[in-house]
C-alpha cells in the first residue's frame, strides 16, 4: 500500500498516458498485485479502455504474470503455481491475455522447477538474472548465456524452454556517465516514501539529454550495448531501460529516450547499431528468428547464489523462520478448504452456506498465500512491518477459511447454529475443559492416512470415541507446554478427502486413554562424560531401536530393524559466531551467511525426561549452556510412535518425529541441528528443488567462503546416504543446510542478526529476531529401496497434517451421526489415488471467462465480460506424478486414471477438459515455440500431452496434468 501511493501507481498512471501519445512507445510489468491494486482503487473508465486497446497492440506486454515475482528457493512448488494462476486467472478473464514470457531477474539464484513450471504454463522463454558471480563472467566470456533448459529429468525435451540469463549489468540501466559526474538514463529520479515530494524534485534525477550532450549520451548508450553484443551469440541486444521503482513519471523518461533513440537511428551507420522500444516477446522473436542451433543444459539448477567471495545468500533460506513456518501451513490449510469447499458445493447444492461469501473467504487466503511467495516475502528478507503485513494478510486469511470449514461442518451435520461451536486449526487449543468436546478431523489428501492427531486437554482421565461409539486408541500425557495442560494423541484413521469426528469425554469408567509414564534422568555434564562407562538404553517400535547414552543424555545410535543396520546417530545443536561491523570484515544478515569461524557447541549440559506409554515414546531433551543453567534455549522433543493391530503403520511407524524449540537467540548467532552418522556419505547431499525435484550437492571447497556457499535450501526433503542406507529430512518449512563433514548433515534452524551496513539499516533490514521457533522435521532411515517407497508420501503426509476442527457438545448431547454413516451413498466415496499420484488441486476458481479461446476474446470485445457472480460449476483438478524416470522399479510407472471413477464421490463427472497448468490455454491448442538443439535440430511447435476422449488419462513420470472437470447439477 506505502508502495502504491509513493510511486506505483503513478507508474500505470503516467506510462499509459506515455503510451497512448507515442506509437513507438513500449513497456513490460510483471507483479499483478500492484496492477491490479492501481485497476480496481485507481484506473478511470478511459484509462481501463486504454489499457486494453495497447495490450491489443502488443505495445504493454505483462511478462511472468503472476500475482508477484515469486522466490525460487525456498518457495514449494504449489504455491508458486497458485499464485501464478491467480494472476493469470484475472488476465485471461479481464483481457483475454496469457503471458508467454518470463522475467524472473530478481529472485537469488534460480531453480530448475521454474523452467519446467513456465513451459508447462505455454510460456515461449525464460528470463533469469542472478546466478553465481564467477559463473556468470564464464558464461558470459565464452557466449553460453542462453541455451536450452531441460528443468525436469523425466520430462526433458517436452518441457524443456530457451532461457535467456542476463549479463553482468543484470536488469538495471548502468547509469554512469563518463562526461558527467551526474548519473544517467533515469531522468525521474528515485522514488521517496512515504510520501511524494511535494515540489515534484526527486532525488538523484539523471542529468537531462540536450543538444550539448546528446552526442556524448548516445556514444556512453552505443558502447554499452556494443559491450553486451560481444557476450551473445546474435546481433540483438536486450537493452533494460529502468530498474526498481522507476517510471513513475513516464513522460521525462520517454522524452529524454526519444532523442537518444532517434539521434542514434539517424546516426546508425556512424555508430554500427540501431535501436527500438521493444517488450520481451519482441526481444525473443528476433533470437528465435534468428534460427540458430542452442546448447541444452540439463536439470542443474543455479543455486546457491554469490554475488562476491563473501557474499553468499544463503541466510535467506532460514531467515524469518517463524514467517516460513506459517506461510507454509496458511498453504495447507488452503489445500484443504479448496476441496473441502468443492465436495460440499457438489455434494449439497441447497446447503445454506453462502457461496459467494465462501469464495471471498477462500480468495483472501488465496491471495495472502500468492503474495508472500514474492522474492522479498517468504525469503524474510523484508523489514519488520512488511512482515507484520504479510503475517496479518496470512492470519486474517486462515482464520476466514477456519470459519468456512466450520460452518459447512455445522450445515452438513444439521448443528444447532447458535451452539457454543468454533474451529481451531493446527493449534493446540481446546474447547472449555469442563464439557465434552468433540474433534472433526479431516483428511485433505486423496490417499487413506493413519496418523495422530493432537488435542489439548485439562486432565489424564479421558476417553475417546468415534462417530459410532466405539472406543479409539488415544494417549495422555503431561504437555512439554505447561504444567497444568495434558497432550491428548489421538490415532485418527481417515481414508481419502474425508473428515471423521470423535468425541472426547471425562472418563467414565470406560475405556480410557493409555497414560503416558515420565521418567526424568538427571541432567549430564557433557564435559565428564567421556569418564565413564557408557550406560546405554533403547526406545523401541516395530521399525527402529534408538538407543540413548545415560552418560550425556544424548542420542547414540539407530538401528533399522527391517534390515538390522545399525547406524551411529549423534545430534547436536551448534551456533555459528557472525561478525556485523562492515569495518571489521564480511557480515550475515537476512539474504547473506558468512560464518567466522567453524560452529560452536551451545550447551555443556543435557537434560532428559522420557515419557513412554503404549501408543507413543516422547524423548524430551533440554540443552543448557551450563550445569547449573535455570533456563534453556534449546529443547528435542522426539516421538516414535507404536501403531496396534488392524491400523496401516507403515508411515507412521518409520517416522521418527523432532520438534526444536530453538530461541530466543543472542545477537549475531546462527543456530544449527548438526546430525552425524556412521554413514559413509563422502560429503555427498541431496535437497529438493521446491518439493518437486531432488538435487545432488557434491561439497566444493572454494578459496573464499566454503562453508556459506555449501549451504543449500531444503524446502522438504534432504537426504544423505551410503551404499546401502539412506537417512531423510522431512521439513514443514523450508532451511538451509548443508553437510560439512563425511557422514553429516546439519540444519540451520533460526538466526538472530544486527549489523551496520548502510543499506540494511536504510531499509531496516536488521535480522533481530527474537523469537523462539518450533520447527518440526521428520526423519527416516532405512534402505534406499525402502525410503524410496516412503518419502514421497511421508513429505505430503507431514505438508498436509489432517486438519483439526474443535467443537463444544453442551448439555452431553450426543453427537448427531454424520449424514455420511447414515446414508452411505455413492456420494460418500473417498477420493483415493495410487501412492505415487498426488492430487495437487481440487479447487472451484470462480472465474467467469470461456474456456474456447475465440468466444472469450470476442466477449471481451463486446465488452460483455465481468458480469454475474462467480462460476461455480467449473472445477479445477491438478494431478502430479511424484516420481522420476527410473527412481523406483513400480513407482515410476506410467499411471492410467479414469478421472471419473476418481471423482465419483464428489459427483457426477459429465465434462473434461485439460488445460495448461494454470488454466488458460486448451492443450490441444498450445504450441510453444520449439528452438533448435543437437538433438532436435528441425524447428518446430510443440505440442502438449496426447488428449482422450474418454475420462482416462495416463499420467507419466513427473508430469502435472490440469483439467476443468464438470459435474452433473444435483
Amino acid at each position: 500500500q506505502e508502495s502504491m501511493h509513493a510511486y506505483a501507481a503513478n507508474v500505470y498512471t503516467t506510462v499509459i498516458e506515455e503510451l497512448m501519445k507515442g506509437k513507438q512507445h513500449k513497456f513490460i510489468a510483471v507483479e499483478q498485485e500492484f496492477f491490479r491494486l492501481w485497476w480496481d482503487m485507481v484506473a478511470t473508465d478511459t484509462q481501463k479502455q486504454q489499457v486494453h486497446q495497447l495490450l491489443q497492440e502488443g505495445r504493454l506486454e505483462f511478462v511472468i504474470g503472476g500475482q508477484v515475482m515469486h522466490d525460487e528457493a525456498v518457495t514449494l512448488i504449489d504455491d508458486q503455481i497458485l499464485q501464478l494462476t491467480e494472476g493469470h486467472g484475472f488476465l485471461y478473464e479481464t483481457f483475454g491475455f496469457r503471458p508467454q514470457f518470463s522475467w524472473h531477474v530478481d529472485p537469488f539464484g534460480a531453480s530448475a522447477t521454474t523452467p519446467t513450471l513456465f513451459a508447462l504454463a505455454g510460456f515461449n522463454a525464460h528470463l533469469i538474472s542472478r546466478i553465481d558471480y564467477d559463473l556468470k563472467a564464464d558464461m558470459q566470456k565464452n557466449k553460453k548465456l542462453q541455451f536450452v533448459w531441460q528443468g525436469s529429468p523425466s520430462l526433458s525435451a517436452r518441457q524443456e524452454i530457451f532461457t535467456h540469463v542476463m549479463d553482468q549489468y543484470s536488469y538495471c540501466t548502468p547509469s554512469q556517465l563518463p562526461f558527467s559526474n551526474r548519473s544517467g538514463f533515469f531522468w525521474n529520479g528515485f522514488a521517496t516514501f512515504p510520501d511524494p515530494p511535494k515540489d515534484g524534485v526527486y532525488p538523484n534525477m539523471s542529468l537531462p539529454v540536450t543538444d550539448a550532450n546528446l552526442h556524448l549520451y548516445a556514444q556512453t548508450m552505443v558502447a554499452n550495448i556494443k559491450e553486451r553484443a560481444a557476450w551473445f551469440r546474435t546481433g540483438d541486444v536486450l537493452w533494460p531501460w529502468g530498474c526498481d521503482k522507476q517510471f513513475f513519471n513516464a513522460s521525462v523518461q520517454y522524452s529524454n529516450m526519444d532523442l537518444l533513440v532517434d539521434y542514434i537511428n539517424k546516426h546508425s551507420a556512424e555508430f554500427g547499431v540501431s535501436v527500438q522500444y521493444a517488450t520481451v516477446s519482441d526481444y525473443f522473436q528476433a533470437v528465435y528468428s534468428r534460427n540458430l542451433t542452442w546448447e541444452t543444459r540439463d536439470s542443474e539448477d543455479f543455486l546457491p547464489y554469490s554475488t562476491e567471495p563473501f557474499q553468499a545468500w544463503t541466510g535467506f533460506y532460514t531467515s524469518r523462520s517463524t514467517l516460513k513456518g506459517i506461510a507454509r501451513r496458511a498453504s495447507s490449510l488452503l489445500y484443504a478448504g479448496e476441496s473441502f469447499f468443492t465436495q460440499y458445493v457438489q455434494k449439497h447444492p441447497e446447503g445454506s452456506v453462502c457461496k459467494c461469501k465462501a469464495l471471498k473467504q477462500l480468495q483472501s487466503l488465496r491471495w495472502a498465500v500468492s503474495e508472500v511467495q514474492h522474492h522479498d516475502g517468504i525469503t524474510g528478507t523484508e523489514s519488520p512491518k512488511v512482515k507484520d503485513m504479510y503475517m496479518n494478510n496470512l492470519m486474517y486469511g486462515m482464520l476466514n477459511v477456519k470459519k468456512l470449514m466450520a460452518s459447512i461442518i455445522f450445515d452438513i451435520n444439521n448443528a444447532k447454529k447458535d451452539g457454543e461451536v468454533y474451529s481451531s486449526v493446527y493449534t493446540k487449543d481446546s474447547g472449555e475443559p469442563d464439557v465434552d468436546l468433540y474433534v472433526v478431523v479431516y483428511n485433505p489428501l486423496a490417499w487413506n492416512i493413519t496418523t495422530f492427531v493432537t488435542v489439548s486437554v485439562s486432565s489424564e482421565a479421558m476417553s475417546v470415541y468415534d462417530e459410532l461409539g466405539r472406543s479409539v486408541p488415544a494417549q495422555v500425557q503431561s504437555s512439554v507446554e505447561s504444567q497444568s495442560t495434558y497432550d491428548l494423541y489421538i490415532l485418527v484413521a481417515i481414508s481419502g478427502l474425508s473428515y471423521r469426528k470423535y468425541s472426547i469425554k471425562p472418563l467414565e469408567g470406560q475405556q480410557p486413554a493409555f497414560v503416558g509414564s515420565s521418567v526424568k534422568y538427571k541432567r549430564r555434564d557433557l564435559a565428564r562424560a567421556g569418564q565413564q562407562r557408557q550406560q546405554l538404553f533403547p526406545v523401541v517400535n516395530s521399525c527402529y531401536q534408538i538407543v540413548f547414552d545415560q552418560n550425556t543424555n544424548l542420542m547414540h545410535s539407530i538401528t533399522d530393524r527391517e534390515t538390522n543396520q545399525t547406524v551411529q546417530f549423534t545430534q547436536e545443536f551448534l551456533e555459528y559466531h557472525v561478525n556485523g561491523d562492515t569495518k571489521k570484515g564480511p557480515i550475515s544478515d537476512n539474504y547473506l551467511f558468512a560464518p567466522n569461524t567453524s560452529a560452536v557447541p551451545v550447551s555443556k549440559a543435557v537434560g532428559l525426561e522420557v515419557m513412554s506409554g503404549s501408543l507413543m515414546t516422547e524423548i524430551r531433551q533440554y540443552f543448557y549452556s551450563n550445569v547449573t543453567s535455570q533456563d534453556y534455549i534449546y529443547a528435542v522433543y522426539t516421538r516414535l510412535y507404536s501403531v496396534p493391530e488392524g491400523y496401516d503403520g507403515k508411515l507412521l511407524c518409520h517416522r521418527i518425529e523432532q520438534e526444536y524449540s530453538v530461541g530466543p537467540l543472542e545477537f549475531n548467532r546462527e543456530a544449527i541441528l548438526r546430525t552425524s552418522t556412521s554413514l559413509n556419505t563422502r560429503q555427498l547431499l541431496y535437497t529438493d528443488n521446491n518439493g518437486y525435484q531432488m538435487q545432488k550437492r557434491p561439497f566444493k571447497a572454494y578459496v573464499n567462503n566454503t562453508v556459506a556457499r555449501n549451504y543449500y535450501p531444503m524446502v522438504q526433503t534432504a537426504y544423505i546416504e551410503d551404499d546401502t542406507t539412506r537417512l531423510m529430512l522431512l521439513a514443514e518449512r523450508a532451511h538451509g543446510v548443508s553437510s560439512q563433514g563425511n557422514g553429516q548433515v546439519e540444519v540451520m534452524l533460526h538466526r538472530r542478526l544486527w549489523n551496520n551496513l548502510e543499506w540494511d539499516l536504510n531499509n531496516n533490514l536488521t535480522l533481530n529476531d527474537s523469537s523462539v521457533v518450533r520447527p518440526v522435521i521428520w526423519l527416516i532411515l532405512g534402505s534406499k529401496a525402502v525410503t524410496n517407497t516412503l518419502y514421497r508420501t511421508s513429505g505430503l503426509a507431514l505438508e498436509h497434517r489432517p486438519v483439526v476442527m474443535f467443537g463444544a457438545l453442551s448439555g452431553g448431547d450426543k453427537p448427531k451421526l454424520p449424514r455420511q454413516l447414515q446414508q452411505n451413498s455413492v456420494h460418500d466415496l473417498p477420493v483415493t489415488l495410487p501412492p505415487n499420484l498426488h492430487l495437487q488441486t481440487l479447487s472451484i476458481p470462480g472465474w467467469r471467462y470461456s474456456s474456447n479461446h475465440a468466444e472469450q476474446v470476442h466477449s471481451i470485445h463486446m465488452g460483455e465480460q465481468q458480469q454475474g457472480d462467480p462460476d461455480f460449476s467449473r472445477v479445477l483438478l491438478r494431478i502430479r506424478h511424484l516420481y522420476e524416470v527410473g527412481e523406483d522399479p513400480v513407482l515410476s510407472q506410467p499411471v492410467i486414471v479414469d478421472l471419473k471413477s476418481l471423482l465419483q464421490g464428489v459427483g457426477s463427472v459429465m465434462a473434461v477438459e485439460e488445460r495448461s497448468l494454470t488454466g488458460t490455454w486448451d492443450v490441444n491448442t498450445l504450441e510453444r515455440w520449439k528452438w533448435k538443439t543437437a538433438q532436435y535440430p528441425g524447428k518446430r511447435f510443440f505440442n502438449s500431452t496426447e488428449s482422450s476422449e474418454d475420462f482416462t488419462v495416463t499420467v507419466h513420470p513427473k508430469e502435472i496434468r490440469t483439467f476443468f472437470v464438470y459435474f452433473q447439477v444435483q
